[in-house]
């Protein structure tokens, strides 16, 4: 029986996949359900998003468009300078009475269109490119005296039974985080990437944000990531033949001139909608089972886990913890983003060199490249949260406001003073030295703490754990590092807090160092 009331579609640029919400309760009477898609310029113009991030976005919609057709949708594809226009002109045409939408996983979009002032009523179902639904995972963690991922993660193994023997994780061990953190060695010969030369709609979509008045960041070309679910496909496959075996192991390493090693670069195509979760996790483990001896179960579980564990984990906090999370910033930290994060080339310090400008160039960067990098000299140097989250959001090509609020304010910049992680991931150059070739090419030594020579992140971290000393001495796994600052000596560290003011202080008028 047709619905008393036409109903109309729209599909959002993150909502591309043919199982989503909106199209699987209309599948029925699709012949009679109009579609539509909509590319915002205005909105392309709101950051200055990755150029490479608009192209992906835009030509996955467009192609999207194209398989909706041949299924036998009426689909219409606009581009104009804001939804609203074509949205009121669509309604019009199609004579639609009730317009339907999967919500969106980002706070703020649903927000937006709410404002928007349309002449029928809205109806928004639930998002199921997740495994856990929100009501599910609020039921998990209300009344918890912690939020801890591993808890979670353990549930989810559970519940979805995952490398699972009964009700025991397979091998005897939830994690295998002991044989996944192998630094980089000489002669590492990682796979060769899996890239997608543009095709003519793609290329004009690479054409069309060049030609547009947007703010832009990155580089516009080459641009090789795929745009449609076969490629999205061909890409997890490449990375199950090739990129699986040796991922576990060397998942933390970063190496000079590597920009992906072997991690599996499926965020974007996860994000989009173009892949979905489940048959990530199902696909990884089918592979160990039909293999064991060539997949390692470190590198099969840690893979799982970032998805089932912490991607789940992210999307489930960001919307339990709610809207005001966004402005949490624990250590009242205040310092503006350096410019060179918009422009590697203005910083010597050769890992964030080396990081920013592969982000430049592709739109990504590995986690720890992340985490460990990007986010670890932004916490102890003192950059304001919210500005680095905004940053990330723009910056990367799997980036959205649901991924970014708790990976960055929280996770990197433990904002939230430890509602999600028990202690900050702060460190000083031992750490890259240990897990990366970054050290050996720069112009500063990670082993010195004073003087010209020394690097930023020695100082800095130092001055961050006398800074918030007594913050941190709150935090039970902040014993060790404090007792460390404890025995210094005095001057010395007055000197080097001295010479992070110094650099605060020329930061903030844009004088830094290059």
């Amino acid at each position: 029986m047709l619905p008393k009331m036409k109903i109309g579609l729209w599909i959002l640029g993150d909502q591309l996949n043919l199982q989503q919400a909106a199209l699987a309760a209309y599948r029925g009477i699709k012949a009679q359900t109009p579609v539509i898609l909509i590319e915002s310029w205005d909105y392309a113009r709101s950051r200055p998003y990755h150029r490479q991030k608009l192209v992906l976005v835009w030509a996955a919609m467009r192609r999207f468009a194209e398989a909706l057709k041949v299924e036998g949708w009426p689909v219409t594809y606009a581009g104009a300078e804001d939804f609203r226009t074509p949205l009121l002109a669509w309604i019009e045409r199609e004579r639609v009475e009730r317009l339907v939408l999967t919500e969106p996983k980002d706070r703020p979009f649903r927000e937006f269109i709410e404002t928007l002032d349309l002449p029928c009523p809205l109806t928004w179902l639930e998002n199921q490119h997740f495994l856990w639904s929100r009501g599910e995972f609020q039921a998990w963690a209300q009344n918890r005296r912690r939020l801890l991922l591993e808890d979670f993660y353990r549930a989810g193994r559970r519940r979805f039974q995952v490398l699972m023997t009964g009700d025991q994780p397979l091998g005897g061990r939830w994690n295998f985080d002991p044989e996944n953190r192998r630094p980089p060695k000489k002669g590492l010969t990682p796979p060769p990437v899996l890239s997608f030369t543009p095709d003519a709609l793609t290329q004009m979509v690479i054409d069309q944000v060049r030609a547009l008045d947007l703010p832009g960041y990155g580089e516009l070309e080459p641009f090789s990531w795929g745009v449609t679910r076969n490629q999205a496909l061909a890409a997890f496959q490449h990375f199950l033949n090739h990129g699986l075996p040796q991922f576990g192991a060397y998942q933390d390493a970063m190496a000079t001139g590597e920009s992906f090693l072997w991690h599996s670069l499926l965020s974007p195509y996860l994000n989009l909608g173009l892949l979905s979760p489940l048959e990530l996790i199902r696909g990884a483990e089918k592979a160990f089972q039909d293999n064991p001896e060539r997949l390692p179960l470190n590198s099969v579980e840690g893979f799982i886990r970032q998805i089932l564990g912490w991607r789940e984990y992210m999307f489930g906090l960001y919307h339990f913890l709610g809207a005001d999370y966004s402005q949490k910033n624990w250590f009242n930290h205040d310092l503006p983003l350096p410019s060179f994060y918009w422009d590697g080339s203005q910083t010597d310090m050769n890992c964030l060199r080396q990081v920013l400008r592969q982000v430049e160039e592709t739109g990504y960067a590995h986690h720890i490249q992340r985490l460990m990098i990007l986010s670890n000299f932004a916490l102890i140097s003192g950059v304001s949260p919210q500005a680095l989250k905004s940053w990330f959001h723009c910056a990367f090509i799997d980036g959205y406001d649901w991924v970014m609020q708790t990976n960055v304010l929280g996770m990197g910049q433990f904002a939230d003073g430890g509602l999600l992680a028990s202690k900050p991931y702060a460190s000083s150059a031992n750490y890259i030295q240990k897990m990366s070739d970054y050290c050996q090419s720069c112009v500063y030594n990670p082993k010195a703490r004073l003087g010209e020579s020394a690097c930023p992140f020695n100082y800095f971290y130092w001055d961050f754990l006398a800074r918030h000393r007594e913050k941190l001495a709150s935090l039970g796994r902040m014993g060790l590092a404090l007792k460390n600052l404890d025995r210094l000596d005095s001057q010395e560290l007055a000197q080097m807090r001295r010479q992070a003011d110094e650099w605060r202080r020329c930061s903030r008028s844009n004088r830094f160092e290059k």
